[in-house]
């Protein structure tokens, strides 16, 4: 096996365990207390776990480990990075580039020191399909919202929880459908389910004047953006 397909199976492990089997409620606390959050350690050990077992190779456990503990570091000292006056709104940007960066090294070292040897042959165009699908799930609905963050675009996230709730579910079933129609050449729909949208989605401003329809402009085209970017990556990689 290829050290690509080492690759997209511990970036695979690292959403499932980062964003997959995380809710909200834990990743706050984490962000929030740290070492002291009662709920890293359960995280840690499912990303020890996730990381292992997808890499469908007994030998990764070392790997695996060290992957493990270099994110239990990260998350620990997470709280001191979001508190930090310079970068702290960039917090989530700097974490997933250190997990993703740390992932890679490993990786590489395990498959050019040791050499990967999986019990499943696996076909590396599902594993890039899988991938696509994963990414473009609860992933990039935690990446638009933070990088409404960055930019400074907020909503009452309170009085509009249901509204964000509904959206995230919209966002990530939109985003799978235009990678159904991108990787079957059917580009026309997507346009379709851009203009359909847009009538379904489009209100008037509410009683407080806060419009959300620019909010929700926003999100349709990052979301949009983000399918289609990432299926046309897809159908030049496979």
């Amino acid at each position: 096996m290829s050290f690509i397909h080492l690759l997209l199976l511990q970036l695979s492990a690292h959403l499932i365990a980062d964003y997959t089997l995380q809710t909200d409620k834990k990743a706050k606390n984490k962000n929030k207390k740290g070492f002291k959050s009662p709920f890293l350690k359960w995280h840690i050990l499912i990303v020890f776990l996730s990381s292992w077992i997808l890499s469908f190779d007994l030998k990764f456990v070392i790997a695996s480990l060290v992957i493990a503990l270099t994110h239990w570091l990260i998350d620990g000292f997470k709280p001191k990075l979001n508190k930090n006056k310079r970068v702290g709104k960039y917090s989530f940007f700097i974490d997933q580039l250190l997990h993703s960066s740390l992932l890679i090294v490993v990786s590489f070292f395990f498959y050019d020191k040791i050499g990967h040897e999986p019990i499943i042959n696996l076909n590396i165009n599902y594993l890039l399909l899988f991938f696509l699908l994963l990414t473009t799930s609860k992933p990039s609905n935690i990446f638009i919202k933070e990088l409404f963050i960055v930019i400074e675009i907020k909503i009452d996230s309170k009085k509009d929880d249901e509204l964000l709730k509904a959206g995230r579910i919209i966002g990530t079933l939109e985003r799978w459908l235009i990678v159904l129609f991108v990787i079957t050449n059917h580009f026309e729909a997507v346009g379709f389910l851009i203009a359909a949208k847009s009538i379904l989605r489009y209100s008037p401003k509410n009683n407080d004047g806060f419009n959300k329809t620019e909010y929700v402009l926003i999100g349709t085209m990052l979301s949009f953006g983000i399918a289609i970017t990432l299926s046309v990556l897809y159908l030049n990689f496979k």
